[in-house]
């Protein structure tokens, strides 16, 4: 059976993973015949949001901790994962990636991506195993490949801008929709950075852990 590491930056759409993005994730992993290995840092949130009213609240929550709510509590700490046991990797989207797995939201092209996703994801790459980034991850893959790379986070072309000039190819992208770099083995999809409802992230993640696993052969 093909394991996939899947990345998670905590619960929750503005401070840690995209829910709807996570859950679709592992059960096209699933349904695919193939196991889910769930990771996060074990470190504190950035800030935590009160999801019902939008706003920051005055307290702080662990990554892993919460992270673990998503995965029924069958998580590992980042910094135990190892690439020589998994057959490839993806993370889903969510601010958390913006926030906790990097400092994108807060620095933009002078950001800095957690050291333990950087060393797994560059450890399952040079290994020639495919990786698959959702919603905003995937503007962390310049500074964790060092190369250019042909992803999308959709269509906003603000941001697309903005990750060219840390070295990706941007190409345009519907929701419903993959991104493929043969070359590299590194599948994107906007997911929530253009779906309005879950049926519509659904299309792109399914394709991309589909393509992720063909890949993984």
């Amino acid at each position: 059976m093909k394991k996939v590491g899947v990345v998670l930056s905590g619960c929750g759409v503005y401070d840690g993973s995209e829910i709807h993005e996570a859950v679709i994730t592992l059960l096209a992993i699933a349904r695919a015949g193939a196991e889910a290995v769930c990771f996060a840092p074990d470190k504190p949130q950035t800030d935590v949001i009160n999801h019902l009213a939008n706003d920051e609240a005055n307290e702080g929550r662990n990554v892993l901790v919460e992270a673990a709510r998503i995965a029924r509590g069958a998580i590992m700490p980042l910094a135990k994962a190892d690439a020589n046991e998994l057959d490839a990797l993806i993370v889903p989207g969510g601010f958390g990636a913006a926030k906790n797995l990097s400092d994108f939201a807060s620095k933009g092209i002078e950001c800095r991506v957690d050291s333990e996703l950087r060393r797994l994801t560059r450890e399952v790459h040079a290994q020639g195993k495919p990786i698959g980034f959702m919603c905003i991850a995937p503007a962390m893959l310049p500074k964790i490949l060092d190369m250019p790379v042909r992803l999308t986070i959709g269509t906003d072309i603000d941001m697309a801008e903005l990750l060219e000039e840390m070295g990706a190819e941007h190409v345009p992208c519907p929701v419903d929709d993959i991104v493929v770099d043969e070359e590299r083995k590194v599948v994107t999809t906007p997911a929530y950075m253009l779906a309005t409802r879950i049926d519509e992230a659904a299309a792109g993640i399914e394709k991309l852990v589909a393509r992720v696993l063909v890949l993984s052969a």
